[in-house]
């Protein structure tokens, strides 16, 4: 069965390309569909006001962590079930890896899930122009399927046609315009958009960003390019279990207002094992939940919880303990910055955190590292056998006072921003702590390598 979809791309960052994509789905789903939300790359912020739009938790959609096969299959398991699958693209269409080809852009992806793709272009100072640069992006490529442009800025009704008529002459449907003086934006910090988890105001906000969208673009006609996509065909299944694992791990998941950041297939593809997922707050709740057999912390924005989460000394003493007492512990970033012994904020105010991996988090005015990696295990540990490899993402405006060392160091780093072979993480015993995202679709060893792990703490925790 075909599935319909398409992908939101913009000529470049800042066309609005976050704030259409995300009306386009609140839109559609005013009109009754059920959307499935994505947004191509690593990131965290963008799928929260999908989510919110839509009511259907977003997906992240990454081609150079992720191979082709399993790109389709996590595509696939979460679009069977929605009427239109909405992808928001990244950065400009084109515009991947520098060093392999374009890897990882939204061009990519299209091609990979044989996506149609709706450009946005800023027509604000444009006219006639606006059809080569339609042009432009229709033949760079041609195997990607530009099948529609909507046009953001517009002046006027007849600035509108005055772009519109060359571009439908190429034969690309033009779905619409947004006028220049609907101006919304988003709230952003630290040169991201704020957090969903954040934003009290944000259903109403994307209620009058749908009326916009409503008022403006040819919906029906969008409709009618997502049903023109091709049909994907899965060769095999191979992430998800054909049948329910009978694994009876439970795993404590730390998700409030201070940690959000996971990728989404990552708790589904541990719950496909059959692993309990039992969430809880480090912000709010007085200690870790009870018959835990392992703990996963992902990013967000801590920093901005540090009071609330120092004052919580009953949290972060059952936290410590627990770790020290081997439970199976994975962090990422924001994570690793509560397992320091405390984080220093922008105001140079200190603030005790759980104590377990070494020294202090200090918050930094520019951005630390920020990028794709490929990191090779330095140590044995819960996730990886030393030497072997896996892909992710790092994002961060802190650093750390400690250094890594060989003995300690989790990963050793190629690409993003530093030199390569940088050590990078922590290790001790059963805990990994570092400022790599990963998706574990890019090596499904690490998904049965924690749990194993979380398997041998509950047997000794039972003897």
């Amino acid at each position: 069965m075909t599935q319909p979809r398409v992908l939101i791309a913009g000529t470049q960052s800042g066309v609005g390309k976050t704030t259409l994509a995300t009306g386009l789905m609140a839109a559609m789903n005013k009109k009754g569909y059920k959307v499935q939300p994505y947004k191509v790359g690593p990131d965290y912020i963008d799928p929260g006001f999908h989510t919110v739009a839509t009511g259907r938790i977003s997906r992240n959609l990454d081609s150079w962590m992720i191979s082709e096969e399993y790109l389709t299959e996590l595509f696939l398991n979460n679009s069977k079930a929605a009427d239109i699958s909405i992808i928001e693209g990244v950065m400009g269409l084109f515009d991947g890896h520098r060093k392999e080809q374009g890897k990882g852009s939204s061009a990519d992806v299209a091609k990979i899930l044989s996506t149609p793709v709706i450009l946005i272009i800023d027509a604000k100072k444009l006219a006639q122009s606006g059809a080569a640069i339609a042009y432009g992006y229709q033949n760079y490529d041609s195997e990607l399927n530009l099948a529609g442009v909507i046009l953001n800025r517009v002046g006027s009704e007849s600035h509108y046609q005055m772009i519109k008529e060359p571009i439908e002459e190429l034969g690309i449907s033009v779905l619409g315009y947004i006028p220049n003086q609907a101006e919304l934006h988003l709230p952003e910090r630290h040169l991201v958009l704020v957090p969903t988890a954040e934003t009290t105001s944000l259903a109403n906000y994307i209620d009058d960003l749908a009326g916009i969208i409503l008022e403006y673009l040819d919906l029906d006609q969008l409709y009618k390019l997502a049903k023109e996509a091709e049909e994907l065909e899965l060769v095999e299944r191979s992430l998800f279990l054909e049948q329910q694992s009978d694994v009876d791990i439970k795993l404590a998941v730390a998700r409030d207002e201070a940690f959000n950041f996971y990728y989404e297939d990552n708790l589904d593809l541990l719950k496909d094992r059959g692993v309990t997922l039992e969430y809880f707050s480090p912000v709010n709740d007085e200690e870790l939940p009870v018959d835990i057999d392992g703990f996963y912390i992902g990013g967000g924005f801590p920093e901005s919880f540090l009071q609330e989460l120092s004052a919580n000394e009953t949290m972060r003493s059952s936290i410590k303990e627990a770790i020290e007492a081997g439970l199976p512990t994975y962090a990422e970033c924001g994570g690793l910055m509560y397992l320091t012994e405390r984080v220093i904020n922008f105001d140079d105010e200190s603030y005790e955190m759980v104590g377990v991996v070494p020294g202090t988090t200090m918050m930094q005015d520019s951005l630390q590292a920020m990028g794709y990696v490929r990191g090779k295990a330095e140590q044995e540990n819960i996730l990886l056998a030393k030497g072997e490899e896996i892909k992710g993402h790092e994002f961060h405006y802190s650093q750390l006072s400690e250094s890594p060392n060989e003995q300690t160091a989790a990963y050793s780093l190629t690409g993003g921003k530093g030199e390569d072979g940088r050590l990078e993480g922590f290790v001790k015993d059963n805990l990994l702590a570092s400022y790599l995202h990963l998706h574990f679709a890019s090596n499904p060893a690490v998904i049965d390598n924690f749990i194993e792990e979380c398997k041998k703490f509950k047997e000794r925790r039972h003897q």
